[in-house]
């Protein structure tokens, strides 16, 4: 089976690249802006391209038979007719929950027509060092809606799943909605990330439009969009789901072990 990875460099999809090649995929071909600075393990075919340049990827889809597409809106209609077009026979897409900001990633995958998988991921952990600066300078988190709440997701169990749905049948045409073990509230997440630090730290509430302008910086016109959902799960929480257990056949990551592991990112 020939793998195609594209974003192979990317927060998930170097992930991606690991998990296979774990799993004993031996036929892997890593998409990347860069191969010479990629960096990716001996054995994995690298090939220059992006998906958001549907062109450059016409080289790396010969012969694959599935791909796994990161996520980049303005092309993915165009990427996914290039995979339908040169025989791919299925598409292993991250997306998000159906309906979303991301739904359109999933939409242009099923217009291809060629057979998908697609993984709905939450919010990730990750996005948590949004908070580092702050906390390497004292212990104070400013921010909006301390009560917020969402069960947010480990990157390398998003890149697990998608390693085993990859390489494993049974998985065309379904949707797999994927979370941490557990909804946790911003509060609770600052106070997680304290314990990993040693440290008490305290969540100071920001109003709604002081959250987005602290954010504007990072985030810039995605800095409301952002605040507005955060607003949302402080009236309506994320419930955990199992989904990721499941299909490991292991537990998920749970923040606090996520907090220990990236401590030296807010230190």
């Amino acid at each position: 089976m020939k793998i195609l990875v594209t974003g192979a460099t990317g927060n998930v999809g170097r992930m991606v690249v690991d998990e296979l090649l774990a799993l004993g995929a031996t036929d892997v071909r890593a998409l990347t802006v860069d191969p010479a600075k990629a960096a990716l393990p001996p054995g994995v075919e690298v090939v220059q391209g992006f998906v958001g340049r549907p062109e450059s990827l016409r080289p790396a889809l010969a012969g694959v038979d599935v791909m796994y597409l990161a996520p980049h809106i303005p092309t993915v209609f165009e990427a996914c007719r290039l995979a339908a077009a040169a025989g791919v026979g299925r598409i292993v897409d991250l997306a998000g929950a159906k309906g979303d900001h991301w739904q359109q990633i999933e939409d242009g995958v099923e217009a291809s027509g060629v057979p998908y998988t697609h993984l709905e991921p939450g919010e990730f952990m990750a996005n948590s060092t949004l908070w580092a600066a702050q906390i390497r300078a004292g212990d104070e988190v400013r921010d909006g809606y301390a009560n917020s709440a969402n069960a947010a997701i480990a990157q390398e169990d998003i890149a697990a799943v998608a390693a085993k749905v990859i390489v494993e049948a049974g998985h065309e045409g379904k949707s797999y909605y994927l979370t941490g073990p557990e909804s946790l509230t911003r509060r609770q997440k600052v106070e997680a990330i304290g314990r990993a630090l040693g440290r008490e730290l305290r969540y100071i509430e920001l109003s709604h439009d002081e959250a987005v302008e602290q954010l504007r910086p990072a985030m810039g016109e995605y800095a409301e969009w952002y605040v507005e959902g955060v607003a949302l799960l402080a009236q309506h929480p994320q419930p955990a789901v199992t989904t990721v257990a499941d299909l490991l056949a292991r537990p998920a990551t749970t923040y606090e072990q996520w907090a220990r592991a990236n401590a030296d990112l807010f230190r």
